[in-house]
């Protein structure tokens, strides 16, 4: 049995996007800046999908700026407001120890240019709190940037909440939603959020495609000159496919979500309890206040780069955490941030779901996992130690 569980690396392309997609590939192919009639067509079709996604975001169209992704929009956004904050003598930003590294990369860079940055500790469950960003904030902080779900253990922080403490102390807000748009209800004017990230290839849309909504109001400066395009904001001719994807991807993601949803919960938890009957493993991150297809387990004495080959071999692809670091030996940053040892966040096993996945691949893994945990346990200097009392368990 092939069974594809990692949704959260990137998810299969729908249907409906690739059937957006295709009459701007091989007829309104034309470019949205020329004035002939058939670059207008193409200029149209942007306007249209910028439309869209403003309305499922629930913000005005001219608050949607086009991107390559979400690593460029987190960029974007995090710069944008470095600029105006230098520029105000405010040179402090607020974030979290476990965001991803498009965020964590561009915070350090900004370090080396002057800047002071704050990341929350993150608690046991995944979750950093209103107050713990109340506290943080300084007459000097520029920005607030924290992640809408987490991309590793798929918890959900509570966005609405720290967007209004932001507000009400006038700090600009950004959320890096690459994990929850398309899979959980978003509405950045009731959240209080100033800037938005999220990109197309995580929920069934084309890759190399994001947006970034920026409130009117808040000042966006360019990563990329040379040309018009994006109000000025992006210089680079559009990808007009790429945008009718996105906006097709996640009108028809929102337009499903309550079903959607209402299923992964179902195959989550099933997933979550068989697996949690392996001894001595853990689940990472809050039970409830998770993604609704995201399981996050560790399991101790086992390596998860092993655990991956041999699950890959019967047909199960999932991953330890998240992507863009796969080539890395370190530990996960994210589990090291709600307190997980290094020898056990090296046995983590992170499986995202869809609404492709069914019931019957769920009992497939949760028969599948427990023999390879087994087998590698059996191999493992580590795990004898363990069983021969010369080491404490840490997760019992």
């Amino acid at each position: 049995m092939k069974v594809y569980a990692d949704n959260a690396a990137t998810t299969k392309m729908s249907k409906t996007a690739i059937d957006a997609m295709l009459p701007y590939m091989e007829n309104v192919f034309g470019n949205p800046s020329s004035l002939y009639s058939i670059g207008q067509a193409a200029a149209e079709a942007v306007y249209s999908a910028r439309e869209s996604i403003a309305k499922n975001l629930g913000c005005a169209t001219n608050e949607i700026y086009f991107t390559s992704g979400g690593s460029e929009a987190d960029n974007q956004a995090i710069r944008s407001a470095a600029e105006i904050g230098a520029k105000r003598n405010k040179k402090h930003i607020i974030s979290t120890t476990f965001e991803h590294h498009a965020v964590l990369h561009t915070l350090k860079k900004l370090e080396k240019e002057g800047f002071e940055v704050t990341l929350l500790d993150v608690h046991e469950n995944g979750i950093v709190t209103p107050e713990q960003v109340d506290e943080a904030i300084r007459p000097d902080t520029c920005l607030v940037t924290i992640m809408y779900a987490n991309n590793e253990i798929g918890t959900i922080q509570p966005i609405k909440e720290i967007g209004a403490v932001c507000r009400a102390k006038k700090v600009t807000f950004h959320t890096d939603a690459v994990q929850a748009a398309g899979h959980l209800p978003i509405n950045v004017q009731d959240e209080n959020i100033d800037m938005l990230s999220l990109s197309a290839h995580k929920f069934h849309g084309p890759k190399g495609v994001g947006a970034l909504y920026v409130r009117k109001g808040v000042y966006i400066s360019n990563l990329i000159e040379g040309g018009a395009q994006e109000r000025g904001k992006r210089g680079g001719t559009e990808n007009v496919p790429g945008m009718m994807g996105t906006a097709a991807a996640l009108e028809e993601a929102v337009a499903n979500l309550e079903e959607t949803n209402a299923k992964l919960v179902k195959l989550r938890d099933r997933l979550i309890e068989g697996l949690l009957e392996i001894p001595h493993s853990i689940l990472n991150g809050d039970r409830e206040k998770r993604l609704p297809g995201n399981v996050n387990i560790c399991f101790e004495g086992i390596e998860g780069e092993s655990l991956l080959l041999l699950l890959d071999a019967k047909g199960i692809s999932a991953s330890s955490g998240s992507a863009c670091t796969s080539g890395s030996l370190d530990p996960s940053h994210v589990l090291l941030a709600i307190g997980r040892p290094h020898e056990i966040a090296h046995g983590s096993l992170r499986l995202s779901l869809s609404d492709e996945n069914t019931e019957e691949q769920i009992e497939y893994i949760i028969s599948e996992v427990p023999k390879v945990v087994e087998y590698l346990r059996n191999m493992s200097p580590v795990w004898r130690d363990l069983q021969e009392g010369k080491k404490n368990y840490v997760i019992q």
